[in-house]
């Protein structure tokens, strides 16, 4: 049994085994060590997303300096692929910023500006990747009575009932998350998205994330742990990742054109398409059906509606149109 010292809520014990001085996101081998996301899965991610820079330039009139901003970058893998995808003309205008709290990975090119803060008055895009589901936050559970009481643990993950809600988690939970035996109490990522949001003088503000909206809340919440590429218990003490999925409802900042869709539909109209190639290249050009084909597989699994295609993505507008190649997704509105 732990001592009573050890307990604390979860926000405090994700914050401590993500971010603290020996958490799971300041280890060598980064996110990529552990778990696979859509960056890593193929470079044709990448790609899309330098295509939606290149909207957003577009439909900001090209400005003589655009931002691309990365929030939760891990090792830069994804501001690296964008760079390799734009085009020399939007290239010299670009300026990279990779969001992140661990140490500058070897490697990156030095043009990316490495912060740990969000930058104050760009335009461009901001987009981030599976960054919002590490976003800490506290749990809470109902008692016998029904009362939501937060959820207490300690380091081996053991959790106990805790206290009642503060009156700003009441609120939340009632309006975003009334039903239900467990709730993720998601003001912190409200938070966190809005300050993120509010770096952008101009510009398209993109969350990528595994989610929910209140039609689908999870009724005994999403908490998870990862590890070498299993899920595993979600035990707070740094050597695993710490995860929850996202009510992405609740996060968009209110007064912005947004949009909420899947991965899927996102890059089915960013141009990421997993149709096999014509079996005609095979006679003509086997190489290149053999190029084709691996692509093919690539798109496929990005836009798979059971796995990566079936992520949450979030787009909200600040102050500039919707770019062309996303105008034609239905649901666009001003909140």
């Amino acid at each position: 049994m732990s001592t009573a010292m050890e307990w604390m809520r979860w926000r405090t014990a994700m914050e401590q085994a993500l971010y603290g001085t020996e958490g799971f996101y300041r280890r060598p081998e980064g996110p990529a060590g552990h778990f696979r996301t859509s960056v890593h899965a193929s470079t044709r991610y990448a790609g899309a997303v330098a295509r939606l820079l290149a909207g957003v330039d577009e439909a900001l009139g090209r400005p003589p300096e655009l931002a691309f901003v990365d929030v939760g970058a891990g090792r830069g893998e994804l501001t690296a692929g964008v760079l390799a995808a734009v085009d020399p003309g939007l290239a010299a205008r670009l300026r990279p910023y990779a969001v992140e709290l661990a140490a500058r990975p070897q490697g990156l090119p030095e043009r990316v500006v490495w912060t740990d803060r969000v930058p104050e008055g760009v335009r461009g895009l901001l987009f981030a990747n599976e960054w919002l589901d590490n976003v800490p936050l506290d749990v809470a559970e109902r008692d016998g009575d029904g009362v939501l009481r937060y959820v207490e643990v300690a380091p081996d993950g053991e959790e106990r009932p805790g206290g009642e809600l503060s009156a700003a988690d009441g609120r939340w939970a009632a309006r975003w998350w009334p039903r239900g035996e467990r709730v993720e109490l998601g003001g912190p990522r409200d938070e966190a998205w809005a300050r993120a949001v509010a770096g952008l003088e101009r510009g398209l503000a993109v969350a990528v994330d595994y989610a929910h909206t209140a039609a689908g809340r999870p009724p005994f919440g999403s908490l998870a742990g990862f590890r070498g590429g299993r899920e595993v218990t979600p035990v707070p003490d740094g050597s695993c990742d710490v995860t929850a999925h996202v009510a992405l409802d609740s996060v968009a900042v209110p007064g912005v054109h947004s949009l909420w869709t899947t991965q899927r539909d996102a890059l089915h109209a960013l141009g990421v398409h997993g149709a096999r190639p014509p079996l005609a290249l095979a006679t003509s050009d086997p190489a290149a059906y053999l190029r084709a084909l691996g692509g093919a597989g690539e798109a496929a699994e990005l836009t798979d509606p059971a796995g990566l295609g079936g992520f949450g993505w979030l787009l909200q507008a600040v102050r500039m149109p919707v770019p062309a190649a996303l105008g034609a997704l239905a649901g666009w509105q001003t909140l």
